[in-house]
């Protein structure tokens, strides 16, 4: 996709007197030009121009116009930010056909872009052909069902198209939960529908002298439908916390055993799972789309010197990452919380990847908060280094000093990665000593799969070694611990 160039359309030009002074003490010193027209965004257009007409027809997808309203931020980041909605577009199964973008203080309350410019909205949705109007925000119902009277076609917002693509790559139960619940917490409150084919709640001269023969059954359709909702998320919810008591069970389990936990976080298509199978070699997707990860994996490995840890693939996350989702995946998002060191893949080739970083960081600080703690400790892994142009790694080595630079795709900067995680993950606290007979063979491997081995000979009476261990380990081994000269560090392994 060529980099979107902003143009200005000719717009109305007859803003009213007094909204124009009243618009001016509030916008600031936006020009008088830019508050009265829609900008286009070049280059975001789809059409299938390499298929037959026959192909054509057989692949036909949903045809869509974007618009925007830009509101605060460099002109970059409005474009950036229209950009990724046109990716979310495309993956969702659409057509990208055109895009537009307002420039606002503030999005209309009314019709999210102003009554002069849904007209021009609609101009261009009939010129280009298009059977959708994605808008990059989220809309009120008010104003969802007012630009779709007006504009005569459907109207999403991106918290929709979002869940719409979480639905369509959910593969897990929990998963599919997950998604269904945020759907539905979308929906709810968006519920419309009231006609007079509806059933009414009505009787005696209360109902306006209708009286016998004119009651409804008792609840209105949207009623039912709110009710049938409301009692389908309690039953979600209580799938869902069966799912999240057989995950704390597990996370209980690898601590109980002193395994530490590391967390892969970061933008959607940043290269998490690439980099999980260039660490682990875990054979999970690896896609090119957005949000093609939402099952977390989980996969066993060592450091160089032994200790065993585990690497978790999450979910991606994406500006103005929707409330329902975050609320709906919260269990799944504990596992961030509960891990030793958090790894974040940041995209290097990504026009603006400092507005990644903050994007994943507000999300991780509201999973904090959910969750009454402080979040573990961030390992910045810049990505994809063989995508990005030497003044762009230039810039983020000066930008980013502490994070390591990797190409999960060729492998560079892999070794280095995993002697950084080694550095910070946490090392057992219990210094031993220790003579295992050879019939203990099962502690020996216990404390080299859950310990730090700092030396170890064999003798004729067993297996001496000198480790540090976790607490529980430590009562484990405490019959076979020595209490005379240690064993010096570094002696035959």
């Amino acid at each position: 996709m060529t980099e979107p160039v902003l143009s200005t359309t000719t717009g109305d030009r007859r803003p009213r007197a007094a909204d124009a002074r009243s618009a001016d003490a509030t916008r600031g010193d936006l020009e008088l030009e830019e508050r009265t027209s829609l900008r286009r965004v070049a280059g975001l257009s789809t059409e299938l121009t390499d298929v037959t007409e026959v192909e054509y027809r057989q692949l036909r997808l949903e045809r869509v116009v974007l618009v925007g309203v830009w509101t605060e931020g460099s002109a970059e980041q409005a474009q950036a930010s229209l950009t990724e909605l046109a990716r979310l577009a495309e993956t969702a199964g659409s057509e990208v056909l055109d895009g537009l973008i307002q420039r606002r203080s503030r999005p209309d309350p009314a019709t999210f872009i102003g009554t002069g410019k849904v007209d021009e909205l609609r101009d261009a949705v009939l010129s280009a052909g298009a059977d959708t109007v994605i808008c990059d925000g989220e809309l009120s119902p008010g104003q969802l069902r007012q630009l779709e009277e007006k504009l005569k076609v459907k109207v999403i917002d991106r918290t929709a198209l979002i869940l719409d693509i979480f639905a369509q790559h959910a593969r897990s139960k929990d998963g599919k939960a997950q998604v269904e619940l945020a759907q539905l917490s979308y929906l709810l409150p968006r519920l419309r529908g009231w006609g007079e084919a509806l059933s009414r709640q009505v009787g005696g001269r209360a109902a306006g002298g209708v009286g016998i023969g004119g009651r409804g059954p008792g609840e209105t359709k949207i009623e039912l439908d709110r009710r049938r909702i409301r009692n389908r998320m309690a039953k979600l919810r209580r799938e869902i916390s069966g799912m999240k008591q057989v995950r704390e069970t597990q996370r209980w389990a690898r601590r109980r055993n002193e395994v530490p936990s590391v967390a892969i976080v970061g933008y959607t298509n940043a290269g998490k799972s690439s980099l999980l199978n260039a660490l682990t070699d875990a054979g999970v997707l690896v896609e090119d789309a957005l949000f093609a990860t939402l099952d977390p994996t989980t996969r066993r490995t060592s450091t160089s010197d032994g200790r065993t840890f585990t690497l978790t693939d999450t979910v991606g996350f994406v500006r103005h990452l929707p409330h329902q989702l975050v609320e709906a995946f919260r269990s799944t998002l504990e596992e961030t919380a509960a891990a030793d060191l958090l790894v974040h893949v940041v995209d290097a080739s990504d026009a603006l990847p400092e507005d990644q970083i903050k994007a994943v960081r507000e999300v991780l600080v509201e999973i904090g908060e959910q969750n009454a703690g402080s979040m573990p400790r961030e390992l910045l892994v810049v990505n994809k280094t063989d995508a990005a142009g030497d003044l762009q790694l230039a810039r983020l080595r000066h930008l980013l000093p502490d994070a390591v630079f990797v190409s999960a795709r060729r492998g560079d900067g892999v070794q280095k990665l995993r002697e950084r995680i080694a550095e910070l993950l946490p090392r057992p606290e219990v210094d031993v000593e220790l003579l295992l007979p050879y019939a203990q063979g099962s502690l020996v491997a216990r404390v080299h799969s859950e310990g730090e081995v700092l030396a170890e000979e064999h003798t004729p009476h067993g297996t001496r070694m000198h480790a540090r261990v976790g607490a529980e380990l430590a009562t484990a081994v405490l019959p076979f611990a020595l209490v005379g000269a240690p064993l010096e560090d570094g002696a035959a392994r």
